[in-house]
């Protein structure tokens, strides 16, 4: 049995052969690079999806503005973001899709991600990559090459100093020699999700993370890389993955693509959810950037019509 069926929000977002649904920060329908994310605006639409049982809100992590990519990813710091969304939800799991474990000291992160996991009684889902945005490597004087590396080197310390005291470290980036870093997680862990290969293979990912988060794909192929996930994981390791929906008022429209998904009815969703569900998929993301409708209808016709289908783990 994987140990984070204790972590809360681990528990009310994954169970084997179950599929939930979670929405991605902003709750907002933009054009152009930046939104507008008004707080208090934020928060209201958190909670409203909180109520509606949808197991989990996502915030993407974008540490340098490139204009020349298209999208700002986020306005605000991911973590002490969730930490004031933490504050005003109850049940919801918190996740980040991803944080660029290279361009932070692994120390730092370990004790962020700590004190979020503990003032959100459990509920954070950590999302890890190694970043894809050119200009940040140059900004923070990392070489991109050795990104890969580093993602490795993150994990493994950020696991080592939660699970032991005073533990003695001796990486190319970090040498703790005296002292230790807490708060300790509850659990002695935080469930770390894998984004993409993060030029690792599936193999070192499996071993050395709690979940994947991936792109999406048609079902047959994600349903073929899930059966290579399954086989190569020794317990329960959720399967994710995000998708961009533009939520027509006719709950028939047949799909047409969009940036990164599609505009549909209801009832294609409820049908395109099941699929993926038989797949293996064990939460999908929303993002509402090029909805046509706001927000708040979005996620109340979803929380009315279709999250029943597809529950928060109780």
């Amino acid at each position: 049995m994987n140990h984070f069926q204790s972590h809360q929000g681990f528990s009310h977002s994954f169970k084997e052969n179950r599929l939930t649904l979670g929405l991605a920060f902003p709750l907002e329908a933009y054009t152009g690079s930046t939104p507008q994310m008004d707080i208090d605006d934020q928060i209201k639409l958190a909670k409203q999806a909180e109520d509606f049982g949808f197991a989990a809100l996502f915030v993407r992590d974008a540490p340098i503005y490139d204009p020349n990519f298209g999208d700002v990813g986020f306005l605000y710091d991911p973590l002490m973001f969730l930490t004031y969304v933490a504050a005003n939800t109850k049940t919801i799991a918190l996740g980040t899709s991803s944080i660029v474990t290279p361009l932070r000291n692994p120390l730092h992160l370990a004790k962020s991600a700590a004190t979020l996991d503990q003032l959100s009684n459990q509920r954070f889902l950590f999302g890890t990559a190694t970043g894809d945005r050119p200009i940040e490597f140059p900004a923070f004087k990392v070489e991109s090459e050795n990104r890969s590396a580093l993602y490795q080197e993150s994990i493994s310390v950020m696991k080592t100093v939660w699970n032991e005291t005073f533990p003695q470290i001796q990486t190319e980036h970090v040498a703790l020699t005296h002292g230790d870093v807490v708060p300790k997680p509850a659990l002695q862990d935080i469930p770390v999700f894998g984004t993409g290969y993060s030029g690792q293979t599936l193999e070192w990912l499996a071993k050395n993370t709690d979940g994947w988060l991936f792109y999406p794909q048609d079902v047959t192929s994600q349903r073929n890389l899930i059966q290579k996930w399954r086989h190569a994981t020794d317990t329960f390791k959720p399967f994710i993955q995000p998708i961009t929906i533009d939520l027509s008022t006719n709950p028939n429209e047949a799909p047409k693509p969009i940036q990164g998904g599609f505009r549909a009815g209801r009832n294609f969703i409820v049908d395109y959810l099941s699929a993926y569900e038989a797949a293996g998929v064990n939460h999908i993301m929303f993002g509402l950037k090029y909805s046509q409708r706001p927000a708040a209808e979005v996620i109340q016709e979803l929380g009315e019509f279709v999250v029943p289908k597809f529950p928060a783990i109780k």
